[in-house]
């Protein structure tokens, strides 16, 4: 069912290990090692773009972090209102949750299919997913792409003693597949090459966790569910690669190292952009509010003002002309709009109610 992941796995595993059997030899350990490692760079490579939108979908999330916060508390006693009111905030933003956690999702498959095509050059064991095949049937059946030869030259690989496709909790039964080809391993051999990149695994897994929470705004790290996946990261996930170790092969465990060694130098690339990407909008917003500024010492214009207030003697919006910026309603108002004989201006309180009262 799963062979559309096995054979592809297989095959870019095959392809690496002919490109450094040129230089180091089939039946090197190095060899072997290295079509591993760059199994994952390979992987990780094709992944490359949609984990930088994975971060940025981490980034983004965390910016509407309150816009989402007002809505679950707007519409907590209306779950259909709110999933609308989210989809739609996702939408006007461009945010996309499936970006967050597609990395991860095509990782697995991977890892598992690694996982089965390795197990799968020694097929004597009796457990869950085994063949229970002779050490001789073992060593003359193909493995997927890999001839009934190349499952010959893994067998023969070692580093520093230890075959990469044993572990410590192997049974003897099974180290007998490696008899014939290299002697069988002790579980010394193992332990020497297993614990120490057991350790390089958790610790890379730690600090990866480490620089991913440093990175998170304080008002992402106070959500509840946050606290609780950071905590899983930094300590739990560790753990869980020291206390799995014995029971993964070598190769699985030279699988992860690689994994997080990629992850640690590809974060610290991806975020240095973000942050270049960011100062350079800050720098831009900063040059154009100093363009917009006066300049110093200048007074501020209200344009406003200057527009609607006409100069002396320029007609006005109703077609009158002013004088010294008043209306003729102005200053009829002011002066009653008649002089006396002398030239001199009538009081503007005599009227109709004064003459009444001289009769």
């Amino acid at each position: 069912m799963l062979d559309i992941i096995y054979w592809p796995v297989s095959a870019i595993l095959w392809f690496w290990h002919k490109a450094f059997g040129f230089v180091f030899g089939a039946d090197s350990g190095l060899t072997w090692s290295l079509a591993v490692v760059f199994l994952v760079f390979t992987l990780r490579l094709v992944l490359y773009k949609p984990f930088v939108k994975q971060v940025r979908t981490t980034k983004q999330m965390q910016e509407l972090q309150p816009q989402i916060k007002e809505l679950q508390k707007k519409y907590k006693n209306d779950r259909e209102t709110m999933a609308r009111e989210m989809q739609k905030l996702q939408k006007e933003h461009g945010f996309n949750p499936l970006m967050g956690c597609l990395p991860v999702l095509v990782q697995v498959p991977v890892f598992l299919g690694l996982f089965h095509v390795l197990r799968s050059f020694n097929r004597t064991g009796h457990g869950w997913g085994q063949l229970g095949m002779s050490a001789y049937d073992n060593a003359h059946t193909p493995n997927y792409i890999f001839s009934a030869t190349d499952v010959q030259s893994f067998l023969s690989a070692r580093i520093f003693g230890a075959p990469i496709a044993s572990f410590i909790t192997a049974p003897v039964s099974e180290m007998q597949a490696f008899a014939d080809w290299g002697g069988t391993p002790t579980k010394l051999n193992i332990a020497m090459v297993a614990v120490p990149l057991m350790i390089i695994a958790g610790l890379a897994t730690h600090f990866n966790a480490r620089a991913s929470v440093q990175r998170q705004t304080p008002e992402a790290a106070a959500n509840p569910q946050a606290a609780i996946m950071n905590k899983l990261s930094l300590w739990v996930f560790p753990l869980g690669v020291m206390v799995g170790g014995p029971f993964l092969m070598i190769g699985i465990l030279l699988y992860w190292v690689a994994n997080n060694i990629w992850t640690y130098g590809q974060q610290h690339l991806v975020f240095g952009r973000m942050e270049k990407e960011d100062e350079e909008r800050k720098q831009k917003k900063l040059e154009l509010r100093s363009q917009n500024a006066p300049k110093p010492g200048a007074k501020p214009v209200d344009v406003r003002k200057k527009q609607d207030a006409p100069a002396d003697g320029e007609p006005s919006a109703n077609g009158t002309a002013t004088t010294n910026g008043t209306t003729p309603k102005q200053s009829a108002k002011q002066g009653g709009g008649k002089r006396r004989p002398g030239g001199q201006q009538r009081p503007g309180n005599r009227g109709r109610a004064n003459q009444k009262r001289k009769r």
